[in-house]
């Protein structure tokens, strides 16, 4: 067994995960089969990010350190045989970043205690990691709120004589998420070409960029669904959701090495056509009630403008004739939907009834391939241990189905049919008023479908 049979170090109440600001204690145990003379005994405390361009790697190219901090616990003489323990106690800066592993680099927290012996005798050390999160909150990221959207056109040759068109517009219903949380993808696709498309797909992107003298870039797919292919000459909708993992945070801010970046990736398998939805992926989630209002618009100053200058200084001797009020236009009947409203989670998949999803046009003989959010067992860097609090309130009812990722879930797509904003109640023209000697007005009905 030798001089030191136990030598370890204990975090008070077993903790493992602090946050920025905090302080860490413990005991250091030692154990030893006879008496030990030593020179004194340290504690140290220290945070640090290493980069490097090979995978698992620890030969660093480039570091950062964050804090390194030494006290001793025990000063020159000789330890007798037995148990000693010796408590520590140190302060964490506000100014570390988040713990953080991947493949070409880490944010790495650690206590270490060494027993110096004097010349000639074997020196002991140990070492015990702590994992540290700082939480972001999305309501204090900068254009957080809103809709993320983009779009793309594609020209690409076919049959190799003709040419087609692909228009591909996409959007999230959010730019920040927390785990758990569902990404509401909503796709059109125009077709405007003689050939049918290969199926659309809709990814959960993640790249993280090492910086060095050349930055190395980690681009991996977090999640992945499918939808199915549009046919020539034709327009769909397609509506996905994306249910986002544990992740590490988008930022780690105070790290200069490290950078993590998420979006949604929407393409098409065939032609090439491809754009990308930056989002953000927090711990704390997006509060409507601290969303800033948008400002009132001034009131319309329509009616001024519409009203001649001889009217608000009339002449006597020149007739004036009342202004003729423009007739009012009815809503539309709002079309029915090309492609069905069966907006489930992709993960787990729910039970499919049938009839058209996403992509293919109702009764076109085009099957569907759906296919179930994919995750990657190695998608996820993050240190272990690190644990994602998820104590964000629901956003009310129609939230994801209950489970260890459904807490923050958004709410589900509206029915198909259904409108988000009363429709207001416009009622026909009234043209007898006019002074105008003209034509008979149109019906009621023909103002509807003008």
């Amino acid at each position: 067994m030798g001089k030191v049979q136990e030598f370890e170090i204990t975090f008070d109440k077993k903790k493992e995960v602090y946050t920025p600001g905090e302080s860490i204690s413990g005991t250091v145990t030692i154990k030893l089969g006879q008496t030990l003379q030593c020179k004194a005994i340290k504690v140290n405390c220290n945070g640090f990010c290493g980069v490097t361009s090979k995978v698992n790697d620890m030969a660093w190219m480039a570091e950062e350190q964050y804090f390194n901090s030494t006290v001793p616990v025990a000063d020159k003489g000789t330890l007798k045989q037995g148990e000693h323990t010796f408590p520590f106690k140190f302060l964490i800066p506000d100014s570390a970043p988040t713990s953080f592993e991947g493949n070409y680099g880490r944010i790495i927290y650690r206590v270490r205690a060494f027993i110096d012996t004097p010349r000639f005798a074997k020196d002991y050390n140990t070492e015990k990691a702590f994992y540290l999160l700082r939480l972001l909150n999305l309501n204090e990221v900068p254009d957080i709120w809103g809709a993320c959207s983009s779009a793309v056109t594609q020209q690409f040759t076919y049959m190799l004589m003709k040419t087609g068109t692909a228009v591909l517009k996409a959007q999230t219903d959010k730019k920040g998420y927390t785990p758990g949380q569902v990404i509401q993808v909503m796709t059109n696709i125009h077709n405007q070409s003689g050939k049918t498309t290969g199926n659309m797909a809709a990814s959960l992107m993640q790249r993280v960029t090492f910086e060095m003298k050349r930055p190395t870039h980690d681009v991996r797919t977090i999640a992945e669904v499918e939808g199915g292919v549009v046919k020539a000459g034709k327009e769909v909708e397609w509506k996905e959701q994306i249910i986002v993992p544990p992740l590490p945070q988008s930022s780690l801010v105070g790290c200069e090495l490290i950078k993590i970046e998420y979006y949604v990736k929407v393409s098409l398998k065939s032609p090439d056509v491809m754009l990308t939805l930056p989002i953000h992926i927090g711990n704390i989630s997006l509060d409507k009630k601290l969303q800033p209002s948008k400002k009132a618009a001034p009131p319309s100053s329509a009616a001024a403008e519409d009203t001649p200058a001889s009217a608000s200084a009339p002449d006597a001797s020149t007739p004036t004739l009342p202004p003729r009020p423009g007739p009012k236009v009815a809503p539309r009947p709002t079309p029915r939907s090309r492609v069905s409203s069966h907006n489930s989670p992709s993960a787990p998949p729910a039970e499919y009834h049938g009839g058209a999803e996403g992509g293919t046009p109702m009764n076109d003989g085009f099957p569907n391939k759906r296919q179930s959010q994919l995750v990657s067992p190695n998608a996820f860097s993050y240190a272990p241990g690190l644990f994602f609090p998820q104590n964000q309130p629901h956003n009310g009812p129609g939230a994801a189905p209950s489970g260890p990722m459904s807490t923050g879930a958004t709410a589900p797509y509206p029915p198909e049919g259904a409108s988000s904003m009363p429709m207001p109640l416009i009622l026909p023209p009234d043209y007898g008023t006019s002074a105008y000697p003209q034509e008979a007005p149109p019906s009621y009905d023909e103002s509807c479908n003008t």
